[in-house]
């Protein structure tokens, strides 16, 4: 069993999850480009992202519940081996329906990866939960920051033949990726001592790391953490999808000027995803929870109605806060549901990604029926939801609870 925390491997899956999510983020920071080259409206827009999110988070429940009783160390590499194919082909794209095929082979990567690669970083935890999946969540918000920067820089300027160039980096990750099985191939059996006798007492009894709570408050739990995913990755999805836009359509800025500033928010996602995991162990899950999705509201609230430096300003904070929520989310779910970590993560995961790509897609539609900036200012009430945190139940083992 894996007792200290294995820094090596945590900030490898990290590293995986950085170059995973950056070949993702390329698909939103080249919508301009693809909107301009197609000539698509913001529903085929919306519709490219629903076909993105929703291929990549389907099958993660199943990847997760299949790997959860025979783990494949594999399925890291396997994942980032479509991600390479779909940009290979979206690099040559010459229709909407080949773009449309060619993210749904980048969304099924991702959809492979998550589980696992959650599973791995919680293996390499030596208990500390929270951290290591702050570890590995911020390296995927690292990506999704750093791939609207690269596009801006490689892509917008020099074309769509340019996506080529991050197939390089889909070669990088099957390398890392295929080193961190080898590492989890040897400590598989490890894996599923700690999963299914997470605490063993003296007497040989299994005693639960969490209060004992019905199937019915449960399963109640788990539906109010969804709701918090629903709210907290609309918001996201409208930022992610059409903050760009936003920027254009108010301030008249440039395409470039804008990925800039989509980069500023997506960094500050970042750092606030690195910051939940830790806090979260040290103040508990439930607080950190309720900070996140509902003390962005205020903030939330007042961008839509501001100028631009403020509406940066703003859209940085909202990034802390707000995603500072994901990882105490998930280690919640998983402390209620014991030896169900690849099921929970691919539930999660795939929630997240298949509720954004149903928003961003209704998003679309709206703004085509209204305005971007009527877009942003509906989105402005989502976090409000936030007060639903108070039916959550209280874990032991959770500070304050």
């Amino acid at each position: 069993m894996v007792k200290e925390t294995v820094y090596s491997i945590l900030f490898a899956i990290s590293f995986g999850h950085f170059i995973n999510d950056l070949l993702q983020a390329v698909i939103p920071s080249i919508y301009p480009m693809l909107k301009e080259n197609f000539k698509l409206n913001f529903t085929q827009i919306g519709t490219i992202t629903l076909v993105f999110q929703l291929s990549a988070s389907i099958l993660q429940p199943f990847v997760g519940r299949y790997t959860d009783i025979k783990p494949n160390p594999k399925s890291l590499a396997i994942g980032m081996g479509f991600t390479l194919v779909g940009l290979a082909s979206l690099s040559v794209a010459s229709s909407f329906l080949l773009v449309l095929l060619s993210v749904c082979l980048v969304g099924v990567g991702s959809s492979v990866f998550h589980p696992e690669a959650s599973r791995v970083a919680q293996l390499a935890s030596g208990g500390k939960k929270g951290l290591a999946q702050s570890i590995f969540q911020v390296g995927g918000n690292a990506g999704s920051a750093i791939g609207p920067l690269m596009a801006a820089l490689i892509i917008i300027p020099h074309g769509q033949a340019n996506i080529r160039w991050f197939c390089v980096i889909a070669l990088v990750g099957i390398l890392l990726l295929s080193f961190v099985g080898r590492w989890y191939r040897g400590n598989i059996e490890a894996r599923v001592k700690q999963e299914i006798l997470p605490d063993v007492g003296k007497k040989g009894k299994q005693t639960a790391p969490v209060d004992v709570l019905s199937r019915r408050k449960v399963i109640g739990a788990i539906v109010i953490l969804l709701v918090l995913i629903f709210s907290k990755y609309i918001y996201m999805a409208s930022m992610t999808s059409y903050f760009t836009f936003y920027l254009i359509d108010k301030f008249d800025l440039s395409v470039q000027e804008s990925q800039f500033y989509l980069f500023a928010f997506l960094a500050a996602v970042a750092i606030g995803t690195i910051l939940g995991g830790p806090l979260g162990d040290r103040y508990g899950r439930k607080l950190i929870i309720w900070i996140s999705i509902l003390g962005a509201a205020p903030f939330t609230l007042i961008l839509p109605h501001v100028g631009l430096m403020l509406t940066i300003v703003l859209a940085v904070i909202i990034g802390v806060i707000i995603s500072s929520a994901f990882s105490a989310i998930l280690v919640y779910a998983t402390d209620l549901m014991p030896g169900k970590v690849g099921m929970i993560a691919g539930l999660f995961f795939g929630f997240a990604f298949g509720i954004a790509g149903l928003g961003s897609a209704f998003l679309g539609w709206l703004a085509d029926q209204t305005s971007i900036e009527y877009v942003f200012k509906i989105c402005a009430y989502l976090p409000l939801i936030g007060i639903v945190t108070w039916f959550l139940p209280d874990v032991r083992g959770d500070k304050h609870s």
